[in-house]
C-alpha cells in the first residue's frame, strides 16, 4: 500500500510531462501515418511533411512555457504540410492559458491555413469553409472550457483562503476583545470589594483603641468581603476557562433596584456616609441595569480609594422613554492620600460602556472641591429586559 502511494505521488508530480510525451508521441504517429498513406514509396514531399511534422510535434514540449510561439509553429506546419494534430494540441494549450486577442488571431490564421492548404489539394472550397470552424473551433472550445474551469477553481480556492484568513482574523479580534472585556469585568468586580476591605482595615488602623466588639465586627466584615471577592474572582476565571460568555451575561449580574441597595449598604457598613435615592424600576433593560450598576460601583470604589468616609450621595432614577439618570457626588475629602493606588482604567471603562449604550457620562470636580460622576442612559421601552 505504501509503495502504491509513492507511485501515485510520483505520477502526480510528473503528470504534466507525461502528458507532453503522450501528445508528442500521438502527433508523431499521425504524421508518420499521413506521410506514408496513399503512396507506394516515399518522395521528397513525404520527407518534407515528415520533417515539418517532427519539428511541430517536438515543439509541443514547450507548449506551456511558450504557448503562442508553439501555436505559430503549428499553424505554419498546417499551412505548408496540412499537419493538423500539432496545431490542434497547440490551440488547445493556448486556449487553456489565455483567452484574448492572441487566441482569436491564431485561430483565424489556423482556419485560413487549413482552407488554403486543403484547397490546393483539390478539396471542395465550400466544404472547407464550413468544416474548418468545426474542426478548429472544437480544439479552441475544449481548451477554453478547461481554462475557464481552472480559473474558476483557482478563484474559488483564493476566495476560500481569503475567507479562512478573514475568519481567523475575526476570531483573533474576538479573542482580544473578550480578553479586554474580561479584564474590565475583573477590575469592576474586584476593585470594589478590595476597596471595601482596605476601608475596613484602615478604620481599625486609624482607631486602634476601639473595643473588641468593634474589632470583631470589622474582622467579620473583612472576612465576608474577602470571601465575596474570591467568589467573584472564581466566577470570572471560570468564564475565562470555559469561554461560555457570549454577551457578558456570564460575567456581569443583571442588577435590579435591590442590588443597588445592597451595594450602597456595603459602603455604608464600611464607614462611608452614604445617602441614596434609588428609584430604578425592576423592568429596566438588562444592558441598562448592568451599566447603572457598574457606574455606581465604580463611583463608590473611587470614594473608598480617594475620599475615604466622606459624605456621598447616590441618586438613580429613570423610567421608560425618559432614560435613566445616575449621579454619585461626594464632598471634599479631609485626607489627601489614597488607601489604594488607582489604575485609571475604571473611568475609561465606564465611559466606553456608556458611549456604547448611547448615553452620556460627565466626570469632574464640584465647586466645593468634591467629585461628581453623572451619567444618562437611554431607555426606549421595557421590552429588552423581558427577553
Amino acid at each position: 500500500m505504501g509503495r502504491l502511494r509513492r507511485w501515485y505521488a510520483w505520477f502526480i508530480r510528473r503528470a504534466p510531462r507525461i502528458r507532453d510525451l503522450m501528445f508528442i508521441g500521438f502527433s508523431l504517429l499521425t504524421i508518420v501515418a499521413q506521410s506514408a498513406s496513399g503512396r507506394a514509396g516515399w518522395d521528397a514531399r513525404d520527407w518534407f511533411v515528415l520533417s515539418v511534422g517532427i519539428v511541430a510535434s517536438l515543439a509541443l514540449w514547450w507548449r506551456r512555457r511558450y504557448p503562442v510561439t508553439v501555436t505559430v509553429i503549428a499553424v505554419l506546419a498546417l499551412g505548408v504540410g496540412q499537419i493538423f494534430v500539432p496545431m490542434g494540441l497547440a490551440l488547445l494549450t493556448l486556449a487553456i492559458r489565455r483567452r484574448d486577442a492572441a487566441l482569436a488571431i491564431l485561430s483565424a490564421a489556423a482556419y485560413v491555413a487549413y482552407v488554403v492548404g486543403s484547397w490546393s489539394n483539390n478539396t471542395d472550397l465550400f466544404v472547407l469553409l464550413f468544416t474548418g470552424p468545426f474542426l478548429i473551433g472544437t480544439w479552441v472550445a475544449v481548451g477554453a472550457y478547461i481554462g475557464a474551469r481552472r480559473d474558476l477553481m483557482v478563484s474559488l480556492r483564493d476566495r476560500a483562503e481569503r475567507a479562512e484568513a478573514e475568519r481567523e482574523l475575526r476570531a483573533e479580534q474576538a479573542r482580544l476583545g473578550e480578553r479586554a472585556r474580561i479584564a474590565q469585568e475583573m477590575h469592576d468586580v474586584l476593585a470594589h470589594k478590595v476597596s471595601l476591605i482596605a476601608l475596613h482595615a484602615g478604620g481599625l488602623e486609624v482607631n486602634p483603641a476601639v473595643g473588641p466588639e468593634k474589632v470583631e465586627s470589622s474582622a467579620g466584615l473583612i472576612r465576608e468581603t474577602a470571601r465575596q471577592a474570591m467568589e467573584d474572582l472564581r466566577e470570572v476565571l471560570g468564564v475565562l476557562r470555559t469561554d461560555q460568555s457570549l454577551d457578558g451575561a456570564d460575567l456581569s449580574p443583571v442588577p435590579r433596584a435591590a442590588d443597588l441597595v445592597r451595594l450602597v449598604e456595603a459602603s455604608r457598613a464600611a464607614g462611608v456616609n452614604v445617602t441614596s435615592e434609588l428609584t430604578l424600576p425592576d423592568d429596566v433593560p438588562a444592558s441598562v441595569g448592568r451599566t447603572v450598576y457598574r457606574i455606581v460601583q465604580e463611583a463608590l470604589t473611587n470614594v473608598h480609594k480617594h475620599a475615604r468616609g466622606v459624605w456621598t450621595e447616590v441618586v438613580v432614577k429613570g423610567a421608560a422613554g425618559a432614560g435613566v439618570t445616575v449621579r454619585v457626588t461626594n464632598v471634599r475629602p479631609v485626607a489627601a492620600d489614597s488607601l489604594l493606588p488607582g489604575s485609571g482604567a475604571g473611568l475609561v471603562g465606564l465611559r466606553e460602556r456608556v458611549t456604547l449604550s448611547g448615553g452620556r457620562l460627565a466626570v469632574g470636580p464640584t465647586q466645593d472641591g468634591g467629585w461628581r460622576v453623572e451619567a444618562w442612559l437611554p431607555w426606549s421601552d421595557g421590552k429588552e429586559g423581558q427577553r
